[in-house]
């Protein structure tokens, strides 16, 4: 039985594929890659991120280009991500779960709250996560601080995200994932993973 629900948040509550895309073909201009559309982004996305970076430019990334590419993308991103919104039912989703629920992202965490806050959504949340270090990484260390810090039992949390990592997460502390089509991810990666796979949210609590 499901108590508790960990939202993920880029691509999942947070809409925002076109900022995700259009900051990553801004760092890529200088390398004279074609632009990628979502669903070009979503064949190479995977965690962590400077491997999906690998796929597009075909080789190790060299010395210190990792840095200047993540520190250009966040640039782009914030720019781009002040016109995004929240996922079409994502208001409804929060404010119909009558349990407990929190927010676990891989953004940088004083970032993430005030995006949050900004939406008016922080009091669904016992507790709101986004990173403190650097980015980039895997979830699933990540998931566990914030499944430690909120004291509940992984069997009573489900996990709701739109990547293969968010499913990964969940299954390193020992709790269930629904998988979400809106965000980095295909609908086909998303499905080899075994878990459930949605195209809403709300439809996500049905497996609660």
């Amino acid at each position: 039985m499901t108590k508790h629900i960990v939202w993920d948040w880029n691509g999942t509550l947070f809409h925002d594929i076109d900022a995700v895309v259009g900051a990553t073909n801004e760092v890529f201009k200088p390398y004279a890659l074609p632009p990628l559309d979502a669903d070009g982004f979503r064949a190479v996305y995977t965690r962590p991120i400077w491997l999906a970076y690998e796929r597009m430019l075909g080789r190790p990334l060299g010395e210190g280009e990792w840095e200047l590419l993540d520190n250009g993308f966040h640039e782009h991103y914030y720019k781009l991500s002040a016109l995004c919104g929240l996922a079409a039912d994502a208001e409804h989703s929060l404010a119909s779960w009558t349990g407990t629920q929190s927010l676990c992202s891989m953004a940088p965490h004083a970032h993430l709250v005030p995006i949050v806050e900004s939406f008016g959504i922080t009091t669904h949340f016992s507790r709101v996560d986004g990173l403190l270090g650097g980015t980039g990484g895997e979830k699933a260390s990540h998931m566990a601080a914030h499944i430690e810090a909120l004291g509940v039992d992984p069997a009573q949390v489900l996990v709701i995200g739109d990547s293969v990592d968010d499913g990964i997460a969940a299954r390193h502390v020992g709790a269930r994932a629904v998988l979400y089509t809106g965000g980095m991810s295909t609908r086909a990666e998303l499905e080899a993973t075994g878990m459930p796979v949605v195209d809403r949210l709300a439809d996500a609590l049905d497996h609660a």
